[in-house]
């Protein structure tokens, strides 16, 4: 018996187009994020890790497409090609069995590291025009999350003491910021 053909796509937000990742080739199942790539905690990849079956075949446009960083990526292709699963790599043109040659390995980790560079000097460079940016005087910071009526209603739903996840939802906030909110009292 002949496993699945499973594709992994992953893009960073929502309005990224992810038509060029796979395009033409036959798969049985798709997962597909739309965030961050800069940990593993994605739901479609983990319900990709779920769902592949020794005799599959994972195929993944490129090497940042499944993880940004050397560790996760060698941990995901290790951890995957040990259950009997194939790992395929189309821009990079290296395909992962488990019984790979010493020079398989060593690309991986050399792709990999390129990843991880890319992924480093990003937030380099972010950070840098962020600091730039505020020197100038242009940049204030994320906008915040409620308007000063809104925090004024939040504050006395906190005070007659409604649950926070409530609140939270009502606002359409994280809980997190509604805690922000609760203990700095601050009004904007």
């Amino acid at each position: 018996m002949t496993g699945q053909n499973v594709g992994y796509l992953r893009v960073s937000s929502a309005e990224q187009n992810i038509e060029r990742q796979l395009d033409g080739i036959k798969l049985d199942r798709t997962f597909i994020d739309r965030l961050s790539g800069k940990d593993t905690n994605r739901p479609q990849l983990e319900a990709c890790m779920r769902h592949l079956r020794k005799g599959d075949v994972l195929h993944i446009h490129s090497m940042d497409r499944l993880a940004r960083n050397l560790d996760d990526l060698r941990k995901i292709v290790k951890e995957l090609t040990a259950r009997g699963v194939v790992v395929e790599f189309h821009k990079e043109s290296l395909k992962f069995t488990g019984e790979d040659s010493p020079m398989s390995c060593l690309l991986l980790s050399i792709m990999g590291s390129f990843a991880d560079f890319e992924r480093s000097l990003i937030l380099e460079r972010q950070k840098e025009g962020i600091a730039i940016a505020k020197a100038k005087g242009i940049y204030k910071g994320r906008k915040k999350a409620l308007n000063p009526e809104q925090v004024l209603l939040l504050l006395q739903k906190i005070d007659s003491s409604e649950k926070i996840t409530t609140i939270a939802k009502e606002f359409g906030v994280s809980r997190e910021t509604v805690y922000q909110y609760k203990n700095r009292r601050v009004v904007i």
